[in-house]
């Protein structure tokens, strides 16, 4: 599959791990940074992987800062991505089955590389639900 990844200096350790993670699984990944523990601010790179899952360069997109939550903020606001905060396998499923997400959020400083791996193989695996799930998708795409 064809990826967007970014991280923040919060995120980069965690990202330089799933970034290893992900191209022994076979995906095709384009890293827009960062690429070091350099104090960045998160918005400059969640818009960089939002973009590219918008615009149809990427298939999905993945987005790690401290906690994931200001990349899932900030990623939200384009339109046509479902950015998902996920801290566990279940959080994981969920986003993609009833919310079909398209970018998946992590937390670097909450997310042990174990735990995310365990998300990832997840968020792959699993298929949106569709039937009611995609009303609720079409209501969430009509705000936007």
């Amino acid at each position: 599959m064809k990826l967007s990844i970014a991280a923040d200096h919060g995120g980069f350790i965690l990202k330089k791990e799933i970034v290893k993670y992900l191209k022994a699984a076979g995906h095709e990944l384009d890293d827009k940074g960062v690429f070091s523990e350099e104090s960045v601010d998160y918005p400059d790179f969640a818009i960089k992987v939002a973009n590219d899952v918008a615009s149809g360069k990427a298939e999905r997109g993945i987005l790690i800062c401290g906690t994931g939550i200001g990349m899932s903020i900030t990623a939200n606001k384009v339109k046509g991505i479902r950015a998902a905060l996920v801290y566990d396998e279940y959080t994981s499923e969920m986003s993609r089955k009833h919310n079909n997400a398209n970018v998946l959020c992590m937390g670097g400083r909450t997310t042990t590389p174990d735990m995310a791996k365990k998300i990832l193989d997840v968020w792959f695996s699993t298929d949106f639900e569709r039937d009611r799930h995609q009303r609720r998708i079409d209501k969430i795409s009509a705000l936007e």
